[in-house]
């Protein structure tokens, strides 16, 4: 399930629920990108994905660099660990902004 908002000059946030896989490509393809016509600024709240594959991960990347060539931004913010864990994995923590969580050493 994805629901949308905004308030006035206030970034388009989009909240995403459940899995953004393969299986549910098409249908989070335009709910991605539709926000970023009308919006300079959308932030993607992906604090309730549950899973997160390859597919999933290249439609954030799609959104992100459509967003650029108009001159706007996507933020991803409040992430699960789900996808915490893939942007850790893949490495793209820095291309999406996303702060690393940083584990206290031990021993």
């Amino acid at each position: 399930m994805t629901t949308t908002e905004q308030c006035n000059s206030a970034p388009h946030v989009v909240y995403i629920e459940g899995e953004m896989t393969i299986y549910r490509a098409a249908e989070i393809k335009q709910t991605l990108l539709a926000p970023i016509v009308e919006s300079a600024v959308v932030e993607f709240d992906l604090s309730k994905v549950t899973e997160l594959d390859s597919a999933g991960v290249q439609l954030l990347m799609l959104a992100k660099r459509t967003a650029q060539a108009k001159h706007g931004d996507v933020r991803l913010v409040a992430h699960s660990p789900a996808v915490l864990d893939v942007m850790e994995l893949l490495n793209l923590e820095s291309y999406f902004g996303i702060t690393p969580v940083i584990a206290p050493r031990t021993g």
